[in-house]
């Protein structure tokens, strides 16, 4: 069975060389050596500063909220993984959704605006499979209400807009490095931080709270530190990104010469390059999105519906405040995304073309 992603795994004597240092250090953990050194390359690569490794995504949006204050409640994109929200909600921040732009599959500003009530305290606008957010809009709406903007940024590693990274926009961008994204650290994950205070804030908070000395605790923390293990994976990974980067974006070419007068794809953002994170599809209809599934799954490739159901519909979220989340629901009904990783052979892109043709025929 083909699965809708292979976690790239490195050259085993690379990350032994890496973890023979480690385990003659006996230093594991708490900002060790190779924590250090993939935080400046990760820094280098990706045209950022302020930079903290965490654990795993989940904990760099639960490090971002608390660093800049974000209570009561934010507005959020109905249209993502329910991590971005479960976040919020484990932390007693309520999030708000409102509706995505039908093209792109972003968080709209308009409806964000909208949506806006005393009580928010945030925006976060999802990078939905590494197409970036209007953020030039985001900003602007965060100025005018005094809010921090904070992006869910976990698909969108190497991304560039209009020359600059992604990253550099909002208060905070958060990454996930987890075994199944184009970079990982086998769990992990990253926030950058625009304002050097906020980001002091949170290297204390990731670390129990703790300052230079074991009495300097002046802001409440949790565990949220990557191992020296899980930053050796991940600096193995880093030697061979742009292969890997290459190497997806060929099989997304294909993907789109081979489909492009059958099914539709979101509308990516003008000047912002594309990482091939995610290879997703917009289906006619929901009935032709299960086809479509149905007949992958009869020549054994596994598709996902991604992101299904929108999360103003389950259970856990039923009882919060959303708007109208019309397109968001649309979205959720029809998109899937097909498998992409560099191990996967042209011949089995071409038969997942084909399976998707006959599925959209049927």
């Amino acid at each position: 069975m083909i699965q809708v992603t292979k976690p790239v795994t490195p050259d085993l004597l690379k990350v032994y060389k890496y973890l023979e240092k480690v385990h003659h250090r006996a230093w594991l953990t708490n900002n060790g050596p190779l924590v250090r050194e993939l935080t400046e390359r990760l820094q280098d690569y990706l045209g950022v500063r302020n930079l903290l490794l965490t654990a795993n995504g989940t904990l760099a949006l639960q490090v971002a909220y608390k660093a800049l204050g974000v209570e009561k409640e934010a507005v959020t994109s109905p249209f993502t993984f329910i991590a971005t929200a479960s976040a919020m909600k484990w932390q007693g921040v309520m999030p708000r959704f409102a509706d995505i732009d039908r093209k792109s599959l972003c968080l709209s500003p308009e409806t964000a605006e909208q949506n806006l009530t005393e009580q928010t305290k945030a925006i976060v606008p999802v990078h939905v499979y590494g197409n970036p957010c209007d953020v030039e809009a985001f900003e602007k709406l965060g100025s005018k209400h005094s809010i921090p903007v904070i992006y869910d940024a976990s698909h969108t590693f190497a991304v560039q807009y209009k020359g600059d990274s992604i990253l550099n926009w909002g208060d905070a961008s958060t990454l996930s490095f987890h075994a199944t994204k184009l970079f990982h650290t086998v769990e992990g994950g990253g926030i950058a931080f625009k304002d050097d205070e906020v980001y002091e804030r949170a290297q204390k908070m990731l670390n129990f709270g703790l300052g230079g000395t074991r009495s300097d605790i002046d802001v409440p923390g949790i565990n949220a530190k990557m191992s020296e293990v899980h930053a050796a994976y991940g600096l193995c990974i880093l030697d061979s990104i742009d292969d890997i980067l290459q190497r997806r974006s060929e099989i997304l070419s294909a993907y789109r010469t081979g489909l492009s007068s059958v099914v539709e794809t979101p509308e990516w953002r003008e000047g912002a390059s594309q990482n091939a994170a995610y290879a997703p599809l917009l289906l006619e209809s929901e009935e032709q999105c299960l086809k479509v599934l149905d007949e992958l799954k009869s020549v054994d490739v596994a598709a996902r519906r991604y992101f299904y159901p929108s999360l103003n519909t389950v259970a856990e979220f039923r009882d919060i405040s959303a708007g109208n989340c019309s397109n968001a629901e649309n979205a959720a009904s029809r998109a899937i995304c097909l498998p992409i990783y560099p191990d996967l052979a042209d011949a089995d892109v071409q038969r997942i073309i084909e399976a998707v043709k006959l599925g959209c025929s049927a």
